[in-house]
C-alpha cells in the first residue's frame, strides 16, 4: 500500500512540474482504476497505469488526424 501512494504522489508531481496535454489520462484513470479495484483491491495502481494508457493513445490518436491522408501512387505504364 505504501509504494502505491508513493507511486500515486509522484505521478501527481511529475504531473504538476511540467505543462503537459492530460488527453486520455482522466478517462484511463477511472478504467484503470475500476479494473485494479476488482482485480484484487488495486484500485489505485489500476488508476496510474489506466492513466498513462489512456494517454498514449490519445497521443496516437491525435497523431493519426494531423497526419495527412496517404495517396496512392499511380502504376507505372509499361513500354511497348
Amino acid at each position: 500500500m505504501k509504494y502505491a501512494i508513493l507511486a500515486a504522489i509522484a505521478l501527481a508531481s511529475a504531473a504538476a512540474s511540467a505543462p503537459a496535454e492530460a488527453k486520455g489520462c482522466l478517462k484511463g484513470a477511472v478504467v484503470g482504476g475500476v479494473a485494479g479495484h476488482y482485480a484484487g483491491h488495486h484500485g489505485v495502481m489500476g488508476a496510474i497505469g489506466g492513466c498513462i494508457v489512456g494517454h498514449h493513445l490519445a497521443h496516437e490518436k491525435a497523431k493519426e488526424q494531423a497526419a495527412p491522408p496517404a495517396q496512392a501512387e499511380p502504376a507505372p505504364k509499361p513500354n511497348g
